[in-house]
């Protein structure tokens, strides 16, 4: 019986089974097509007539990343994914303002699944502060959640 070797996918084909399964940012798909290029292919060639065609789109897929991430993660953690994929900062300094107008709301979510009460005492207030910025929560988000959180009084801290 013999063993039949598949057929090397052409780098197109294969930037087209990433692109089915999500959208990708031209540097993301440019790292992951690069270890199957072959003498006389031209990766950037293939890249390009895909944004020609608008099947490769870093706007679109900045887009969608922020909208996933929008919920659960703050304005720092979102822009540093962005740069993680290769997103031009034009398109991150786009997408920033709609960002910080939900960035109290979400935030004010997370803490409400994880915690929903206040912090008995300074340590625990700690431990709130520190997982909302490991999500990417500035301080001052972070600070206004407990600040504001269902049941504190005002003036307390």
């Amino acid at each position: 019986m013999k063993s039949q070797k598949k057929p090397e996918l052409s780098l197109r084909v294969r930037a087209m089974r990433y692109l089915a399964r999500r959208e990708h940012s031209r540097a993301e798909l440019h790292g992951k097509l690069l270890p199957y290029v072959q003498e006389g292919e031209d990766l950037g060639a293939v890249l390009d007539e895909l944004e020609k065609k608008n099947w490769l789109s870093d706007a679109r897929a900045a887009t969608l990343l922020v909208d996933s991430k929008r919920g659960r993660f703050g304005t720092q953690r979102i822009a540093h994914e962005l740069r993680q994929k290769g997103i031009a900062e034009n398109l991150i300094a786009d997408a920033i303002p709609q960002l910080k107008e939900t960035e109290l709301e979400a935030a004010r979510e997370v803490w409400q699944r994880k915690f929903g009460t206040l912090p008995q005492d300074a340590r625990e207030k700690a431990r709130q502060i520190r997982f909302l910025q490991s999500r990417g929560f500035s301080i001052d988000v972070t600070l206004k959640v407990l600040k504001q959180a269902p049941g504190m009084e005002a003036g307390e801290d």
